[in-house]
């Protein structure tokens, strides 16, 4: 993974085999304390007009058209829509509150992005032949299988894990530690739970002979992320981002 800047906009950038991945930070928006200031999401108290204002920045930064970023309301499940169109009216271009509940989005449609929102939870990209999905994965959609429906529903070879909270910060109790007791030692100590180390055994699980994590923990690093652990729920969300590039535009 490697760092970008457009205006002002910084994003960590992975590529997977025909598609290309961006995870967000905080850095380049318009938002005040405490959401400053690229702030993505508007239902934990921004400005609606900021945060229509950081997606636009966000979508020329990384060449995409705002109408054609797929997004849901994330319920910490395991449900994957799968698209092969734009939703018009875009949610994402101009931010409203009545989004399907789904906490993935998938696509073989070049130029449609699949996106999700993240404050601590994993954002994993997975691409496949012709086909990319970017997951939202906290404990419970992992335990619940959205890594297994995101993987299959790309025929995914290859996925990037985004920047979510490490296992310096993430303490659980015995019901998260359960979860995941089948995947045998080496995905917690203590009550400490790796979850990149839980995703990456779940995509291997399924095939996925590729996987590149970018190690960043958001609760230690509060210059780049938002932090729902470190600083509450009255914080903003980065995002990361999937696509097929649309090679019509360079036609």
């Amino acid at each position: 993974m490697e760092w970008r800047h457009d205006d002002g906009v910084r994003w960590l950038e992975s590529e997977l085999p025909g598609a290309r991945v961006a995870f967000t930070t905080r850095v380049g928006g318009v938002s005040p304390e405490p959401y400053d200031s690229l702030n993505l999401a508007i239902l934990t108290g921004d400005e609606r007009d900021r945060v229509r204002d950081n997606r636009h920045r966000l979508a020329a930064a990384l060449g995409l058209d705002p109408a054609e970023v797929l997004i849901g309301r994330q319920v910490h499940g395991a449900d994957v829509a799968v698209h092969d169109a734009a939703p018009a009216p875009s949610a994402f271009a101009h931010p409203g509150p009545d989004l399907p509940e789904v906490d993935g989005q998938a696509t073989s449609r070049p130029g449609l992005a699949p996106l999700v929102m993240v404050a601590d939870c994993l954002p994993i990209a997975l691409a496949g032949p012709g086909r990319v999905a970017m997951l939202h994965c906290g404990w419970r959609g992992l335990a619940a299988g959205i890594v297994e429906r995101g993987a299959a529903a790309v025929d995914a070879t290859a996925a990037a894990i985004g920047p979510g909270i490490g296992p310096c910060c993430y303490e659980v109790g015995d019901e998260v530690l359960a979860a995941f007791e089948d995947l045998g030692e080496g995905v917690s100590e203590g009550r400490m739970l790796d979850l990149r180390e839980v995703a990456r055994r779940r995509l291997e699980r399924e095939g996925v002979g590729s996987v590149e994590a970018s190690g960043l923990c958001t609760r230690c690093n509060a210059e780049l992320f938002y932090s729902h652990r470190r600083d509450g729920p009255r914080t903003g969300r980065q995002a990361g981002l999937a696509w097929i590039e649309d090679t019509r535009k360079s036609e």
